[in-house]
């Protein structure tokens, strides 16, 4: 029996959509599924588990929408999109999956954003609070859907969002929330990066701590949010989770207390660093006790795909991390594993999302490096990156993984770090960096 008479437009068949049409049937409230493609890839799938409900695909009619009391959109469709926008401008709420799941989670939220690195520390934070022995849920634009995980045993949601899920987010009010960084990405979808950078602030509305990345500008809220930051990265001070000097070592350090040395850390790379400092910041706010946060840290090996090592090959070593999909994440790739005086060698491409590569090349020409360039933007950074680094050209993963064998020397490093999305090539970036994996164990090289 429906416990109600109006109708919910629930746009986007995917896994998102799906999630939310679940959730509805749970609810026993009506809706309807409409998706903006004429064919999606799963509408069978989508026709048998929802026989009773209306699925409409193709061009989204204004009219339809009008006769919705709420429109709840998938990530992956903007709200920017003619009818959806008419609809909103009429007065029907327009409203995501986070929305939802918001106003029945009885549970604190830890809210992570930005536009690297969030699924490595949604991923610790909830190591973190499994080690504590607290019943905790992970998830969002990582793994589980958010609605899957709503389940009144749980005593902390640590949450993965994206800037498409954020910009239907009117209060999340999380227990502590934080961007890790900004770069440019998703400029294909937004107008500017003003748009997107507004989209990702959106995390703070309603938080009862923020955590912000000292060395991120763009990721400080506004003065009006009013709510005292706690800081990561850089130095260690009073309020924030930082470096600094013991006994001739680095150590990790809450205000200017050690808390254990860098070098315990399995995930590679300096911007492995950040992370972890940004996971014991938001542990901390979180109320997760330290100990248990540490342990977690020491055995923490990182997530596949995001700088995984992956094999030596004749002295060469070889990290896959085909997440990188935007120049700041291959940023902070190149600058986490360069060691002067060995080369790196880095493996570009794909499609580039209207992104400025030119930021590449400081970072490039700053170390002993060359390129690899793969995919359909390939032209695109070769101009952006002239005259910083050795350029060189492939027509496959295996191509270019058999190219960086021959360009490297013994304690060089070779680095699948293509600063684009896959979808010119791959299936995904998983599919990428599988791609990459195998064709480095087929290496003739011991």
């Amino acid at each position: 029996m429906i416990a109600t008479s109006k109708v919910k437009a629930v746009i986007g068949t995917g896994i998102t959509g799906l999630s939310v049409a679940r959730f509805l049937v749970a609810k026993k409230q009506a809706f309807m599924l409409l998706d903006t493609r004429t064919n999606p890839p799963n509408l069978e799938r989508v026709q048998q588990e929802f026989p009773g409900v209306t699925v409409e695909c193709g061009e989204l009619d204004f009219q339809t929408l009008l006769a919705c009391d709420e429109i709840i959109v998938s990530p992956g469709v903007a709200v920017a999109t003619p009818a959806i926008e008419q609809a909103k401008n009429a007065g029907i709420p327009v409203v995501g999956d986070i929305e939802l799941f918001v106003r029945y989670a009885k549970a604190p939220i830890v809210a992570i954003t930005g536009s690297n690195a969030k699924s490595t520390v949604t991923t610790l934070v909830g190591e973190m609070a499994k080690a504590a022995g607290i019943k905790v849920a992970v998830g969002g634009n990582l793994g589980t859907p958010a609605l899957e995980l709503l389940d009144d045993s749980i005593e902390l949601y640590v949450m993965e969002l994206s800037s498409f899920q954020l910009e239907t987010v009117t209060k999340l009010n999380a227990k502590v929330a934080t961007i890790l960084n900004i770069s440019a990405d998703h400029l294909d979808r937004y107008e500017n990066m003003r748009a997107y950078i507004l989209a990702k602030l959106r995390v703070y509305f309603g938080a009862e701590h923020i955590v912000v990345n000292r060395k991120d500008v763009l990721t400080h809220p506004p003065l009006a949010a009013g709510v005292k930051p706690i800081y990561f990265g850089g130095n260690a001070d009073f309020g924030s989770f930082g470096l600094m000097e013991e006994n001739g070592e680095e150590y990790l350090a809450k205000n200017l207390t050690p808390l254990m040395p860098s070098r315990e850390l399995k995930i590679c790379g300096r911007h492995n660093v950040d992370n972890a400092l940004a996971a014991l910041a938001l542990g901390d706010a979180a109320g997760i006790p330290m100990e248990p946060m540490l342990t977690a840290l020491k055995s923490f090996k990182g997530l596949k795909h995001r700088c995984e090592f992956v094999a030596t090959k004749n002295g060469v070593e070889f990290y896959n991390d085909s997440k990188g999909t935007n120049i700041g994440s291959t940023l902070a790739a190149i600058q986490g594993l360069a060691r002067d005086p060995q080369q790196l060698i880095v493996i570009l491409g794909g499609e580039g999302k209207g992104q400025d590569f030119t930021e590449l090349a400081p970072a490039l020409n700053a170390i002993n490096s060359q390129v690899i360039l793969i995919g359909r933007d390939a032209p695109v950074i070769e101009q952006a990156v002239t005259g910083a680094t050795k350029i060189n050209h492939a027509s496959s993963m295996q191509d270019a993984v058999n190219k960086s064998l021959e360009l490297a020397n013994p304690g060089d490093a070779v680095l699948l770090s293509p600063a684009c999305a896959s979808f010119d090539m791959f299936k995904n970036y998983e599919d990428r960096g599988e791609k990459f994996r195998a064709a480095v164990q087929e290496l003739n090289a011991s």
